[in-house]
């Protein structure tokens, strides 16, 4: 017999969202997809499952490995769940999150400590 676990309930047990509530709030407002579909948090979990997480402007795909009914430890949600989101995708957002900080508006004051570090480290 095979293990039937709720979506939201599965991604606050996979670690992917921090309470159950946040998770099944993420799947009403159309930030998790499955088969570019809007994903509802009553729905069951199949393994061999392809869903996407909106995260800003990127969408992260996992595959659901097995179907897992309690919370595990973080070194555990990898025999549950793997992303597959292609790494060319990961480089690229992170390019642009990498540009995105640096901008600073003009007028916005001094920079803060951490931001000039970050500029210098940049920069060279």
């Amino acid at each position: 017999m095979t293990a039937t676990e709720r979506y939201d309930k599965f991604l606050w047990a996979v670690r992917l969202y921090k309470t159950r509530n946040i998770a099944a709030e993420a799947c009403k407002a159309g930030k998790l997809l499955i088969e570019g579909a809007p994903l509802k948090p009553s729905r069951n979990v199949v393994e061999s499952d392809i869903f996407r997480i909106k995260e800003g402007a990127l969408y992260r795909e996992y595959k659901v490995i097995q179907v897992l009914t309690n919370r595990v430890g973080a070194k555990l949600v990898s025999s549950y769940i793997v992303e597959i989101t292609p790494p060319e995708i990961l480089a690229e957002y992170e390019i642009l999150q990498t540009h995105l900080k640096l901008q600073r508006e003009r007028g916005s004051g001094r920079p803060t400590k951490k931001e000039r570090r970050d500029l210098e480290d940049f920069t060279g």
